[in-house]
């Protein structure tokens, strides 16, 4: 199976919306907040974000969705990762634990595969490409919220397995998302009570 991995660019927009609120829920990305994550993912003239697409002549092995073709081919995976100098830790972060520098730390917003192709090393590469982004960018390490109540907990396993370790564990973490922005929890519904692990994943740590 041929996946290419290129940067997030705005001709993704369409595709990665689609994506992401097909496996995280309704309103969870529109046209807006994606422009936003998408601006704060540079620094240095360095993009952060990445996405994978599938060749066309692979398509015919899964069940396609028009809204995700994009010019450079099938969208089936992204990661959206925000540089280090683009954002502030809020109350759902605890810099104090992290043992690095807050202004080295990117955060790693959101890894999002299709469904048809999990467990074949999409999120892993994602997130791989995003770290030596990164990196360039200055960063020592990436803070992520990890969803634990992804199918199988499969997103912390997933995370841990890349060498992420947890800071501290926070309960309707994303509730305030659903008040204000109409975001329709896979899980809760309308109201989410879903739990986040916010966890740290140390670049100079990983093996080279």
């Amino acid at each position: 199976m041929s996946i290419n991995y290129v940067q997030l660019s705005p001709h993704h927009f369409d595709a990665v919306i689609a994506l992401g609120n097909q496996v995280h829920g309704d309103n969870y990305l529109d046209e807006n907040s994606l422009t936003g994550l998408y601006q704060c993912s540079w620094s240095n003239n360095i993009n952060a974000s990445w996405v994978a697409v599938l060749t066309a002549d692979e398509l015919h092995k899964l069940n396609v969705s028009s809204l995700r073709n994009t010019p450079d081919g099938y969208l089936i995976g992204f990661r959206l990762t925000i540089a280090s100098n683009q954002w502030m830790p809020d109350k759902w972060c605890s810099p104090l634990q992290w043992d690095v520098p807050r202004e080295h730390v990117c955060y790693f917003k959101c890894n999002t595969v299709d469904a048809e192709l999990r467990g074949r090393g999409v999120g892993s590469r994602l997130l791989k490409k995003s770290i030596v982004t990164s990196k360039q960018q200055g960063a020592l390490a990436g803070v992520a919220h990890i969803w634990l109540a992804s199918p199988g907990n499969s997103a912390l396993s997933y995370f841990k397995a890349c060498g992420g370790k947890l800071v501290k564990e926070h309960t309707n973490r994303w509730q305030q998302y659903s008040i204000e922005d109409s975001y329709d929890c896979p899980v809760c519904g309308v109201l989410c009570q879903c739990t986040a692990a916010e966890m740290i994943l140390k670049f100079n740590q990983l093996a080279q």
